[in-house]
């Protein structure tokens, strides 16, 4: 009888310890996930390699996690916690980006960067442009008489039309942050049009200033508008000018695109230091 409670004694204790063991793991796996929830990213997304490729050199990248096809690079930038990504170019695969990152990472906030073209005679290639409010110029009605925009009436049974406006804080940050990077004689503030179009016309670049008074058109940028809304997520959009949208368009494109996305780059990472410095203010 003695042996037998001896046994079982012995049983007892080598089950608290294998119980003991595993239980560590988890509990060191879950106080790790709780201090992942608690960091907030800022989200920098873009829709092409050279929009992003200046802010990875800089960026200490912790690790890199894939979804879907798509890869978010999660590590610091100017001392702020970062995930930078490049969605990809057009509405669709811009939407789906940050939708997949709202449902895997924390983010507090959203920054797009990137190039776009030029609609106002005013504006030259390599000016900037930050984003008061956006809206898709591409979405309405085709009809026998042409195209036919839709404003958003909520009558009219669509919700495609109407004009996103950007996080008043965040644009001001952006606007400051462009002044400083390429002057106040070169920074535009308004509209921004989005289309799933490479705008390269004269004519419909006069209709996007007449129709929306857009400054520029680009690819991405109201959709990223519309999920960050549906999320209840702060964002702002920056464009550099890479081409003026008209005849001349791609060539343009060429000689100045990658110039114009570094601007847009070195803007967000001034972003980056004011959020810093309003942290340990």
């Amino acid at each position: 009888m003695k042996n037998f409670e001896k046994s079982n004694h012995k049983v007892k204790r080598i089950a608290w310890v294998l119980l003991v063991l595993f239980l560590i793991p988890l509990a060191l796996s879950a106080c790790s996930s709780g201090k992942e929830e608690t960091k907030a990213y800022t989200a920098i997304v873009s829709a092409m390699d050279n929009e992003v490729e200046l802010l990875l050199g800089e960026a200490k990248i912790e690790r890199v996690e894939t979804i879907a096809d798509t890869k978010y690079h999660i590590g610091t930038l100017c001392e702020q916690p970062v995930i930078i990504t490049k969605a990809g170019i057009g509405k669709v695969r811009a939407a789906s980006c940050v939708s997949a990152m709202f449902n895997n990472f924390p983010v507090s906030r959203v920054v797009f960067t990137g190039i776009a073209g030029g609609v106002r005679d005013d504006e030259q290639v390599l000016d900037q442009v930050i984003a008061t409010k956006l809206v898709q110029h591409d979405y309405g009605t085709l009809t026998n008489e042409g195209f036919v925009w839709n404003s958003g009436d909520p009558g009219a049974g669509y919700n495609g039309g109407e004009y996103y406006e950007c996080d008043e804080h965040l644009t001001a940050l952006a606007y400051q942050a462009a002044v400083e990077v390429v002057g106040k004689d070169h920074v535009f503030q308004g509209t921004v049009a989005t289309g799933d179009q490479f705008v390269a016309s004269a004519s419909y670049v006069k209709k996007l200033d007449e129709d929306y008074q857009a400054l520029a058109c680009e690819m991405e940028g109201a959709s990223v508008a519309i999920v960050c809304r549906q999320y209840e997520k702060p964002f702002a959009v920056i464009r550099a000018l890479s081409d003026k949208a008209d005849g001349k368009a791609h060539k343009s494109y060429g000689n100045f695109g990658d110039t114009a996305a570094q601007n847009s780059s070195r803007i967000v990472l001034k972003i980056l230091e004011a959020l810093n410095n309003e942290a340990t203010a």
